[in-house]
């Protein structure tokens, strides 16, 4: 319609996708996927957290008590809190190299992009943040690479809309080549 909607602040989004194979499901274009954060799998509850599922839903829905853990405000002073620990050059430097190594890599016919460069960036904040540093080691980059990177890739040979573990090995792989600063 041509116009522009202003969203409030602040504004995520999270959403749940099913495996492509299910009817009615289509791939998202790259273009759309590099807009994600990360892309977690979360797989299976155990047996024990299925029954208490269950058992919550005997009685009631328990979505209709949730309550908030945070207020908006709350939420922005977080974000602020994220952009003020501290990624000093070497770790900035590495980072660039894990992306330059997605770009250079011959199994891959895309690689990550400027924005998912900054995704990572800002997970590695937030995750030096929730654990308790004002500042971001490698670490913080080895592991959130794979969740931040694994859906912006572009194997060779592609097939629209499949995301496998190959996938995920291959940025592991990369991540673990890359030399990281000491």
């Amino acid at each position: 319609d041509g116009q522009t909607h202003d969203l409030p602040r602040p504004f995520m989004v999270i959403a749940t996708q099913n495996p492509f194979e299910f009817e009615g499901t289509y791939p998202l274009p790259e273009s759309q996927l590099d807009r994600f954060l990360m892309r977690i799998s979360m797989g299976y509850p155990d047996r024990e957290s299925e029954r208490q599922v269950l058992s919550i839903h005997r009685q009631a829905e328990p979505v209709e008590s949730l309550q908030p853990t945070l207020d908006t405000e709350q939420v922005a002073a977080l974000q602020q809190a994220v952009r003020e620990v501290v990624v000093d050059e070497t770790i900035n430097d590495y980072l660039l190299d894990v992306v330059e190594a997605t770009r250079n890599c011959d199994e891959l016919h895309v690689g990550v992009s400027t924005r998912g460069a900054l995704c990572l960036y800002r997970a590695a904040q937030a995750l030096a943040l929730v654990e308790g540093r004002d500042f971001v080691v490698p670490d913080d980059i080895k592991q959130l690479a794979v969740p931040v990177f694994s859906h912006r890739v572009i194997t060779k040979g592609y097939l629209h809309g499949r995301y496998t573990q190959a996938v995920e090995a291959l940025v592991h792989r990369l991540v673990e080549q890359t030399p990281a600063p000491q």
